[in-house]
């Protein structure tokens, strides 16, 4: 396996999908890891992230430096590099000229990290400081027009350095410089798939769970899904799924659930419907950060209710994913700036005095979807788009009412069936309707009409990090117009979202 550790670089990560593409498993640890746990991991390799930081500010993150005494291999990206060049004795400094965006990289001597790359290439740049003295025993290895150390080693060592980030796709050869120090320099083995992941899941639930009872969270989205056919596949019938219908759900979502895992998968699963529960507490209300504070709390309450009938129940288990973390909290374990908080994490464990079960944690979308396959889920709920914890509620901007729900609830199935049919729902990552807090005038049958508007919303993306707005024929999207307006009572007008992530958020809310 490989150590990341994470210096709070936007890229970890990517880092970390780029290994695990490469089938070699690998976790992020903070720069506080000691050096015996290190140690203890028995890591093939270490890559130190990059980070915004400047390493000679006296508050810059730094791991112990005992790291690099460990003979491990050790790569160091940007912030990485700066690390250890300071940490032996070299020195970073200011560049006069900052560095952002694309560069022409040229390789002055080859080494294990360059081996195979072309003489020029491209990769990106993202950095304020320089390497103005390399430590002994390090060698330059590739420049650009602006920065004389690149790409530097130490070979005897095993210590390497990129001045760029080769994590990113911006960098043409990047996949291939981390394949060189994956297996050119780690000697790492391809042994990271799916089916071995179940075999050593199902073993520690099994391990940990003992003859006890395990409660889960059932959404019917993938994540929770997938989290619950695992634990099954490891202690049966000592699950128990609660699926909480909100009231906030798309059009017959808990008819498929029940579908689904009560029948196919012979599993117990209790339904609770607490729509009433919910509404009420959103009555009035039209923050968004105060709705999702409402939901989970209600949701704690009804799921608290329902587990307390569950007798033996000793474990709470959670589709909690990677990227659901690291949106939530900083990497250093600090106070980080919230965009939104996430229904799945945090809370819910201290609050009903359970033990906390997260099978999927340091798993990404993808490799979740890869895990349901190999588990026999189907495409339909494989590639089930992501659907917030909250519901419908925060895609009706203002307050949530039955009326307004029905609308939207409506919109939304008119919009999916069309995705469908169009063979757009692979294609892209989300697609959905939002309901808006205006009204506009329009003419329906000669007469005058004043009612809702409809916002669509499509992007893509690989795990929701970033995303770019999807360029959906304008043939479907006149359909999926045409049809909302004609069939959905109380919308004359359909507008598409057409922002990115960043700025803005996938989610309206």
């Amino acid at each position: 396996m490989i150590l990341i550790i994470d210096f709070g670089s936007q890229y970890n990560q990517l880092i970390a999908r780029r290994v695990r593409e490469h089938q070699v498993y690998c976790q992020i640890e903070p720069p506080d890891i000691g050096v015996d746990k290190i140690r203890e991991l028995r890591p093939e390799g270490i890559i130190l992230s990059g980070g915004p930081a400047s390493i000679y500010e006296k508050r810059s993150p730094r791991v112990d430096r005992g790291i690099l005494e460990l003979g491990i291999p050790i790569l160091g990206i940007c912030y990485g590099l700066q690390f250890m060049v300071d940490a032996l004795g070299g020195k970073v400094a200011q560049s006069e000229k900052r560095e952002y965006g694309f560069a022409e990289l040229i390789i002055r001597e080859r080494g294990k990290m360059l081996a195979d790359v072309e003489n020029k290439t491209r990769c990106w740049m993202s950095h304020g400081d320089q390497i103005g003295r390399l430590p002994a025993g390090f060698r330059v290895t590739a420049s650009t027009e602006n920065t004389e150390v690149a790409a530097a080693e130490n070979a005897k060592r095993r210590l390497y350095g990129l001045q760029f980030h080769p994590e990113v796709v911006h960098t043409v050869e990047g996949k291939k410089m981390l394949e060189n120090f994956l297996f050119g320099v780690c000697r790492c083995q391809k042994s990271w798939t799916m089916k071995s992941f179940i075999r050593e899941a199902v073993e520690e639930v099994k391990e940990t769970v003992g003859d006890k009872r395990v409660v889960l969270g059932l959404s019917g989205g993938v994540d929770s899904s997938v989290a619950a056919v695992l634990i099954h596949r490891a202690i049966g019938r000592q699950l128990t799924c609660v699926f909480v219908d909100n009231g906030l759900l798309r059009l017959n979502e808990g008819d498929k659930v029940r579908t689904l895992f009560a029948k196919n998968f012979q599993m117990d699963v209790r339904f609770a419907r607490a729509g009433r529960d919910f509404l009420s507490g959103l009555k009035g209300v039209t923050d968004p950060e105060r709705k999702r504070k409402i939901i989970g709390r209600t949701f704690i309450q009804v799921f608290d209710r329902e587990a307390k009938k569950i007798k033996g129940a000793e474990f709470l288990a959670q589709g909690t994913l990677y990227p659901d973390l690291i949106e939530s909290r900083s990497a250093f374990g600090g106070p980080s700036a919230v965009i939104k908080s996430h229904h799945n994490v945090g809370g819910l464990p201290k609050k009903m005095k359970l033990k906390l079960i997260e099978p999927l944690k340091h798993l990404f979308k993808d490799e979740v979807r890869l895990l349901g396959k190999e588990l026999g889920l189907s495409d339909e709920v494989v590639w089930r788009q992501p659907f917030p914890g909250p519901g419908l509620a925060v895609r009706i901007i203002g307050e949530v009412t039955e009326k307004r729900l029905a609308i939207l609830r409506n919109a939304d199935a008119v919009l999916m069936e069309e995705i469908r049919t169009g063979n757009y729902y692979r294609k892209v990552w989300q697609s959905f309707a939002v309901l808006l807090p205006l009204k506009s005038v329009g003419i329906m049958g000669d007469q005058r009409t004043y009612e809702h508007i409809i916002a669509i919303r499509a992007v893509t993306s690989e795990d929701a990090m970033t995303a770019d707005w999807a360029r959906l024929p304008h043939d479907l999207l006149s359909r999926v117009s045409s049809r909302i307006i004609n069939e959905v009572r109380g919308v004359n007008r359909v507008v598409y979202d057409i922002s990115s992530k960043p700025p803005s958020t996938i989610e309206w809310e």
